[in-house]
């Protein structure tokens, strides 16, 4: 008994040995030997490591420390390791387009691996030596998967079709992570757009969101309620937590105050939806802009609106109502060199090119051109009511026959004056676009819209104020700028220029915004 007590305990003493090897598995130790800290490596970028203490997570010059313990880096060449992991249609297309541009941009030799999980595993070597200097992962798992991975140090960013949810952003705070809703961790990495799609033998080409809000919460059951045949409609959706299903709900459903119906057809992935879709006559199905198949796109309109088509210029400038941004966030902390040059990458010209190729809208400024207004002036004269004069009118319509309008829209979170996420993103691209001296000798204006809610007068000087607020947002985001060379504005047009109905929260969000107008050569 003795014996079976000493072997036990022997045992015993051997694990705990291990268990602490393994949870405190690096020692970092001031020069001059005064602090001494212990804990889990979580990263090391080569001049900084990053450790998991009793103190929590804190980030340590590696020049005033040295390493002890089974947890050390090897004092090699460093060779960065950067894992992304998230929505699957991201990762699988948009991202490896970007890795791949970027690493020839920089000189860098590339090998792709694929690997089961499955993932996309790049290995980039030094262009002159051979020498190992980065390995990208991408693990193709979806936006919810993504974000987990991040809270549990198994990934370094996360390709999301939705924006954080308030759950998963307190989440990350709690762990160190920061706010990842900040322009600094959140970043928008291209543009898409829901389209509701149809088999090429339905007539409907044109129906309002209210009207496919209805479709998707069983209220409209016959395309004969839409001028189509007298025929029962089948709706497809891809399933819970896929894809953009939670932006199709929130944007769509939620928002038109109605819940989807239990007989709509749920599929797991877009390409089984889109084949059910074509071989369904009187089928409807919602699916991304960039990936239609053969389907028929179905122009969305509202009752107050007019109809605008999913083009990638409408997509950009967020005048198509089913805009949805594609993000990429990261935590708060010191990335490696290679993951800031691959940031900085991603915001220029280069990535914007990459992107379009890869199918995806980018968000390279652009020229609107006048004849795009054509459409919206129409509406605005068709919907004026009696606080929208002829003057008003007059004077929207001399400034936008002098101006042209860019490709850049600003919005505001419901009932706040905080910018939301794409908008946020705009400030950083029309920085950077200032800082490159794009306007400089022109005339660059921020025009203010509002919905409808209210007095005419009141709404004019509130969107004045918005349009004021992005100003100021951009300006302060630009670095060694001289405000000499632009002369910039700003003007209001209140209620007098609506994109959609007001009928709801939705639509009033899509009427307040800002745009930014350029007099001067495009």
């Amino acid at each position: 008994m003795t014996y079976l007590r000493a072997v036990l305990c022997a045992a015993l003493s051997l694990f705990w040995q291990v268990d602490q090897a393994s949870a405190d598995d690096i020692t970092l130790i001031a020069r001059d030997g005064s602090i001494t800290l212990s804990g889990t490596l979580i990263g090391y970028d080569g001049a900084f490591y990053r450790i998991e203490t009793d103190y929590g997570i804190l980030t340590v010059d590696g020049s005033g420390v040295s390493c002890d313990g089974p947890g050390c880096p090897s004092l090699g060449p460093f060779v960065a390791d950067l894992v992304i992991s998230g929505s699957q249609n991201l990762g699988a297309v948009l991202l490896p387009a970007l890795v791949e541009g970027f690493a020839l941009r920089q000189g860098y030799a590339l090998k792709r691996e694929e690997q089961p999980g499955p993932s996309i595993f790049y290995t980039l070597y030094e262009g002159d030596s051979g020498q190992e200097a980065a390995r990208v992962t991408i693990h193709l798992t979806s936006s919810g998967e993504g974000f987990a991975d991040l809270l549990g140090h198994e990934a370094d960013m996360v390709l999301s079709q939705r924006e954080v949810s308030s759950r998963e952003r307190v989440m990350a705070y709690e762990a160190g992570m920061g706010d990842l809703r900040s322009h600094r961790q959140a970043r928008v990495l291209a543009l898409d757009g829901l389209v509701p799609v149809v088999s090429p033998g339905n007539p409907v080409r044109r129906m309002s969101m209210s009207q496919l809000a209805a479709i998707y919460a069983g209220k409209i059951t016959n395309w004969k309620a839409l001028g189509g045949e007298d025929a029962p409609i089948t709706a497809y959706l891809l399933t819970e937590n896929t894809g953009f299903t939670a932006v199709f709900e929130k944007k769509v459903i939620s928002a038109q105050g109605v819940r989807l119906a239990k007989n709509v057809i749920r599929l797991p992935d877009n390409a089984e939806l889109l084949d059910a879709v074509s071989r369904d006559p009187f089928g409807i199905g919602i699916t991304p802009f960039t990936n239609v198949g053969s389907g028929e796109i179905v122009q969305l309109s509202g009752r107050c609106g007019f109809g605008v088509d999913a083009t990638p210029l409408a997509i950009k400038a967020e005048d198509y109502p089913l805009t949805t941004p594609t993000y990429l966030y990261l935590p708060e902390r010191r990335m490696p060199q290679f993951g800031r040059e691959f940031l900085n990458y991603l915001r220029s010209d280069a990535a914007q090119l990459v992107t379009r190729r890869a199918g995806f809208v980018d968000q390279a400024i652009s020229d609107v051109p006048l004849s795009h207004q054509g459409d919206r002036l129409a509406n605005a004269i068709a919907q004026a009511g009696p606080e929208v004069t002829l003057s008003d009118l007059q004077r929207l319509s001399a400034f936008v026959t002098r101006q042209h309008r860019l490709s850049l829209t600003f919005r505001f979170e419901g009932g706040s004056t905080y910018l939301d996420a794409p908008s946020r993103s705009n400030v950083t691209l029309l920085a950077r676009a200032f800082e490159a001296g794009r306007f400089d000798g022109k005339q660059l204006s921020f025009v203010g819209f509002s919905d409808g809610q209210g007095g005419a007068a009141a709404n004019l000087k509130l969107a004045r104020k918005r349009a004021d607020a992005v100003r100021r947002a951009v300006l302060a985001q630009v670095e060694g700028f001289d405000p000499e060379r632009v002369t910039i504005l700003t003007e209001a047009f209140g209620e007098a220029l609506p994109m959609a109905c007001d009928e709801n929260a939705w639509g009033r969000g899509v009427n307040r915004r800002v745009e930014v107008w350029v007099n001067g050569p495009g």
